[in-house]
């Protein structure tokens, strides 16, 4: 199944005024997508950089990788497994 696809609007990266389609193709035994230049530019990274793939409620957010945010999810799924059942206890 195919789920929609936004860009990250906290990058102000997004296509309001139109719409972009983007075809999967075969990479050796993967599947790959091609982005086009200008779809590189907006979202800041060019050939090697690592991107962030989110699901959201409103479909998929593709946005660069940023490692201090990268860091701070860690921290954050780190703490919630330390204290699991307090959180289920607050959650009540």
């Amino acid at each position: 199944m195919l789920v929609s696809s936004q860009l990250d609007s906290r990058s102000n990266i997004g296509y309001n005024k139109g719409m972009t389609t983007l075809k999967l193709t075969a990479i050796g035994n993967s599947t790959g997508v091609i982005f086009p230049k200008e779809l590189l530019e907006k979202l800041r990274v060019s050939k090697g950089d690592i991107l962030t793939v989110t699901e959201t409620p409103r479909g998929v957010e593709i946005s660069a990788y940023d490692q201090k945010k990268a860091h701070q999810m860690e921290l954050a799924e780190k703490v919630m497994r330390e204290n699991r059942n307090l959180l289920k206890k607050l959650a009540q």
